[in-house]
């Protein structure tokens, strides 16, 4: 087996066995990852990978809007509101080529990011 099947396979089990609090986590992992990478490749006149960076930062934050239950606590209408303007913020930063939009949404996020690790972690410890 390759090296890169070795790591696709690794990658695979890591989601597969993930509770949904670490599942949670790694999505806001990968769309900070995203954005930051993003935001670089547009300061960097990268278009393309700017633009691939975005578009799948997009599809994590629909992901994300797609599973949120907006009945199962009362902050979550807000939550899927912000998610809404999240998107509309990164379409706008990807056909403006606008890193300090993105900036602003990246800004946004990582304390929220930060809540739900917390919260993974308070939730595994019992």
């Amino acid at each position: 087996m390759t090296a890169p099947n070795l790591r696709d396979r690794y990658l695979q089990d890591s989601i597969n066995t993930a509770s949904p609090a670490k599942l949670l986590t790694m999505l806001y992992d990968r769309l900070i990852l995203d954005l930051t990478h993003g935001e670089d490749a547009l300061v960097k006149g990268d278009l393309a990978t700017a633009n691939d960076k975005l578009n799948h930062a997009q599809e994590i934050i629909l992901e994300l809007r797609v599973t949120l239950d907006v009945n199962a606590w009362e902050g979550a209408p807000g939550l899927a509101n912000l998610y809404g303007y999240l998107l509309s913020e990164l379409i706008g930063a990807n056909i403006a080529k606008s890193p300090e939009r993105v900036a602003v949404c990246r800004q946004l996020l990582e304390p929220l990011r930060d809540a739900w690790r917390e919260a993974a972690v308070a939730s595994a410890a019992g």
